[in-house]
């Protein structure tokens, strides 16, 4: 299924009238390419350019459609017409002149072997010549060869001067090398998984790169290297078989998905998330997709336009009838040795996907300061339960598993509470963001009766202990405060934690310490009021607990939050006190 969904995006890509949309066409691949060695139709280096440029503190090459690469291990195989400076001048960058003499004579051995097919073509005449006369010398006397020495072991390639293309694009020299490709399609035919066709499949798949935590040179998701992953002593490929154009297709397209810059990724945790629609009609639902989930550098006020859109497309029709039935495709892959796991694997129709991004953030949605986000991303909702607010802290597969919950409508993984809840007992602090993972997580994890059920703001008539609880503490530390004005620790800093975990082992001690602060206030009626928040809280608290469970530590820590912001936030007048107090104006 996930084969053939990146197989037809292949496709959808490929029926786009504008060709800098089109993916690499069979035989081609991406690759960014720093230098390009520009030559005469005789064969001599009139320059070398340099296709960097500056972004940020970084040169980024340009990327250009080249024969697709040579899977290489510990021998020599070269690339057709692009490769490394060791393949393409001889550039010695090891302190190895054998092996680089091999890896040279290896890239002009496959120039010569596809000049024997077209021997009267322009571009590929011009790169033997300069090959079979002295190209490191030649390189070497260009203005640009201290960068190429420098640069350690840049890929280089060809263009004959006055064309635009590379010598590896022209359109005889393309056809020519996807004959060749064809011309090895050998072996015994079998139905591909892909496509259904019978074909010789393909052996080696090609390495799918830009995973997080891979490795550099790419990893794959389809291999078989050990005897025991192989059946009925087929070698490879042959174990899954998948055919060469198809294998192509999928793995151009994960690549595209993949890549630098791409807007159809994000990283959650560390699970590379990829994501694409089955029509091109939908394609400003992978352009906002992105911005719903992580921050925006350049715009950060993307996010909440992008939540904004989402809730008026609902509302508008946008996924009403056909349209709505539109399959969205969302990936997650992560590192796996020197292969990629897939972490999670959502198709679901727009609707779906739609209806299920607004119900996560209407059950995030919770009393803030104005200087909080309205709808936080993923990505800060994730670090806010790690350690230092690192994403590196994070266990490995929450980030999927949060992303699953979200696109499926399941329960959150349970040690996502967990590590929101210890976090807030060991930082002895519930702020927004943790607040926030733990109403989401209450909500669909551990749901209650509908009086229990945890809202936007302070609910006081909630039943709950262990929310009241919270409320409690919160009331007790605003005496404190109150009593105490510019105090640097409150008891929040000594018996959070406890008070979190084990009530009755506290609040006795709280609660005698109270008397002490009322006593100082001067504000009599302030006191009073505060002595009559607390008996209706306790009112339905009866004993305390000797324990409170995971889920009731975070309504604890709702219950305290909630309290808290309704200590900070204004009273909205009501409807009769404001006619009431413009009568009495108008009289006087």
């Amino acid at each position: 299924m996930i084969l053939q969904a990146l197989h037809a995006y292949y496709a959808r890509r490929q029926s786009l009238s504008d060709p800098a949309d089109r993916l690499p066409q069979p035989g081609l691949e991406e690759k960014e390419i720093p230098f390009i060695l520009e030559l005469a139709p005789d064969g001599r280096l009139i320059a070398i350019s340099d296709t960097r440029e500056a972004r940020g503190k970084k040169k980024v090459a340009k990327s250009y459609q080249v024969p697709q690469s040579i899977k290489k291990t510990s021998g020599v195989a070269a690339n057709l017409l692009w490769d490394t400076a060791e393949y393409v001048l001889g550039l010695d960058t090891k302190g190895k002149p054998e092996r680089v003499a091999e890896q040279a004579a290896a890239f002009q051995a496959r120039v010569e072997a596809l000049l024997a097919l077209i021997p009267d073509e322009p571009g590929l005449l011009a790169v033997q010549r300069f090959l079979r006369a002295e190209p490191l010398a030649a390189a070497q006397a260009q203005a640009n060869w201290t960068e190429i020495e420098t640069g350690s072991n840049p890929l280089l390639s060809f263009r004959m001067a006055p064309d635009l293309d590379l010598v590896c694009q022209r359109p005889q020299i393309v056809a020519a090398f996807a004959d060749t490709a064809a011309d090895d399609d050998v072996g015994a035919h079998l139905p591909c998984l892909i496509t259904g066709h019978a074909t010789a499949p393909e052996r080696l798949h090609s390495a799918i790169k830009g995973v997080w935590g891979a490795q550099t040179s790419g990893a794959n998701i389809v291999s078989f290297n050990l005897d025991a992953f192989r059946s009925y002593g087929k070698e490879q490929g042959a174990n899954a078989p998948v055919s060469p154009a198809a294998a192509f297709a999928y793995t151009t397209a994960l690549n595209s998905l993949l890549a630098k810059g791409s807007r159809q990724r994000l990283q959650v945790g560390d699970a590379s998330t990829v994501f694409w629609a089955h029509s091109e009609l939908d394609r400003d639902v992978e352009e906002g997709f992105s911005a719903l989930f992580a921050d925006d550098a350049d715009d950060p006020n993307a996010h909440t336009e992008q939540v904004r859109a989402l809730y008026n497309s609902l509302h508008t029709g946008r996924f009403a009838g056909m349209a709505g039935e539109r399959k969205f495709y969302v990936l997650g892959l992560a590192p796996n040795a020197a292969r990629i796991a897939i972490r999670f694997w959502q198709p679901a129709p727009l609707r779906e996907v739609a209806t299920q991004v607004q119900r996560w953030f209407d059950d995030l949605a919770l009393t803030r300061s104005p200087k909080d986000p309205e709808h936080p991303t993923l990505f800060r909702l994730l670090t806010a339960v790690a350690l230092l607010g690192k994403a590196d802290n994070l266990p490995p597969n929450l980030g999927g598993e949060v992303m699953r919950a979200i696109l499926s409508g399941t329960a959150f993984p349970a040690a996502w509470l967990n590590a929101a809840v210890m976090r807030c007992r060991a930082e002895r602090s519930v702020p927004y963001l943790r607040a926030a993972v733990i109403k989401v997580c209450l909500l669909r994890s551990h749901p209650t009766s509908h009086q229990e059920e945890p809202t936007v703001m302070l609910n006081t008539d909630n039943p709950n202990v262990a929310y009241r609880l919270g409320r409690l503490f919160a009331t007790l530390e605003k005496i404190q405060e109150e009593a105490n004005p510019g105090l640097n620790a409150t008891i929040r800093e000594r018996y959070y934690g406890a008070a979190s975990s084990t009530p009755v082992a506290v609040f006795t001690t709280l609660l005698r310490l109270k008397n002490h602060h009322l006593a100082k206030l001067s504000n009599r009626g302030r006191a009073a009021n505060l002595e009559k928040l607390l008996g209706e809280i306790l009112g339905a608290v009866g004993d305390f607990p000797l324990h409170l469970s995971l889920p009731d530590q975070g309504r604890f820590a709702l219950g305290y939050y909630h309290q808290r912001q309704a200590f900070f936030t204004k009273a909205e007048p009501a409807p009769e006190a404001e006619h009431a107090a413009i009568t009495v104006t108008e009289s006087n």
